[in-house]
């Protein structure tokens, strides 16, 4: 075992005690009553009193004007690009560093994702490198961003709140706005983080949130969709539950809908997980500055922070190793997780993903420079309690 890696494992060991997994939800409130009352009801799909109250206070906490409540969030990004515009032969801008599902709900929509370059603070789109690609190999034709290279239009772009840092949307904005640009963010990593005060995912056309078991929050499975046009969430809605015209007992569908409504158990679930929001934020603020105070001294890795101006939810606990040390990932996370410290590296970049090897890319010597140095480290929230 290196000397770096033995500082890690003793850093890791001073916040995490004899081991800990990456992320378990906490269940400590009124999550057992409320699916109790679900199942009582025997409304337990996606019709029910917890969807409706579910996506009302998650609108209320973001800000947003209203949240549409689905099975995850891959179905969340699907319908956003959908509301964007998205259609078959577009290009949609994706961050290469990122999880697949970014990715796939492009092609879901029949477009190609367009990979992009981070930011080597955070892992967030750069902007600046992104509209310096765009200018070198898009034209503005009939008010559209169309790829010279490939004669397809570029759509949106998807920016991603990595590990739950807020991307740099007002530059972003800047840039989607001069190139004609739908925004859909990908906030699903980042619930109760914020830029200057807005809540991720409200600043685009559309927000997609996760609820997976391993997010701050979690329905079990689930997601939603963050608007502030009203109407577009309706349309959402509707076509999220088969497009199915109302009525008390006739099926009749408007449109080519999808079964991605959020069933009443899982809101259920969501309900008594918000409640708790504000208290796992803390927990989660607490064990990053635990972190930090255990890595202080430690040399050859730097732990991931917050943006200036922003407001992390810290879902998970990020190293980088310095440059230099990258062949040395493997054998931390080796030796991590045999002391028992759940720890991962990031996702393996999207352009070298077989299913996505043919899209189209910017140069991405940012996002591959992070992917060899990052370590993710034990993040649940009952580590933070206490401190």
């Amino acid at each position: 075992m290196t000397s770096v890696a033995q500082r890690i494992i003793a850093a890791v060991s001073e916040v995490a005690g004899g081991g800990a997994p990456l992320h378990a939800p906490v269940f400590r409130g009124n999550e057992q009553a409320y699916v109790d009352d679900a199942i009582a009801s025997t409304f337990v799909s996606s019709v029910g009193a917890h969807v409706t109250r579910f996506e009302q206070e998650l609108a209320a906490f973001t800000g947003a004007k209203a949240a549409v409540a689905v099975v995850n969030g891959t179905a969340a990004l699907h319908v956003a690009l959908l509301m964007a515009g998205v259609r078959r032969g577009d290009e949609v801008i994706v961050p290469a560093l990122t999880f697949i599902a970014t990715a796939n709900a492009v092609s879901y929509c029949g477009a190609s994702p367009h990979f992009a370059d981070s930011e080597p603070g955070h892992g967030g789109l750069c902007p600046q490198r992104l509209r310096a690609h765009l200018e070198e190999i898009s034209d503005i034709r009939d008010g559209l961003c169309v790829n010279r290279e490939t004669g397809r239009v570029i759509r949106a772009m998807v920016p991603v709140h990595v590990f739950g840092h807020p991307a740099r949307m007002d530059e972003l904005m800047r840039v989607a706005e001069d190139f004609h640009l739908a925004v859909v963010e990908d906030a699903a990593e980042s619930l109760g983080s914020r830029m200057g005060g807005r809540h991720t995912g409200t600043s685009g056309l559309a927000g997609a949130l996760s609820f997976n078991g391993n997010k701050i929050i979690t329905t079990g499975g689930g997601g939603a969709i963050l608007f502030n046009d009203v109407q577009l969430a309706a349309r959402a809605r509707h076509l999220t539950t088969t497009a199915k015209v109302p009525h008390p007992w006739e099926y009749r569908h408007d449109a080519i809908g999808f079964n991605y409504r959020m069933p009443n158990l899982n809101a259920a679930l969501g309900c008594a997980q918000l409640e708790a929001l504000e208290d796992m934020l803390r927990s989660k603020r607490a064990l990053h500055e635990r972190y930090s105070r255990a890595f202080a001294d430690v040399e050859g890795v730097s732990l991931m922070d917050e943006p200036d101006g922003c407001e992390s939810n810290f879902w998970l606990q990020t190293l980088v190793l310095d440059e230099g040390l990258e062949d040395q990932r493997d054998g931390i996370l080796e030796a991590l997780n045999a002391a028992g410290f759940m720890s991962r590296p990031v996702w393996g970049l999207l352009s070298e993903q077989p299913p996505h090897a043919g899209a189209p890319r910017a140069d991405l010597d940012v996002a591959h420079s992070l992917a060899r140095r990052i370590i993710n480290i034990p993040s649940s929230a009952y580590l933070g309690e206490d401190a």
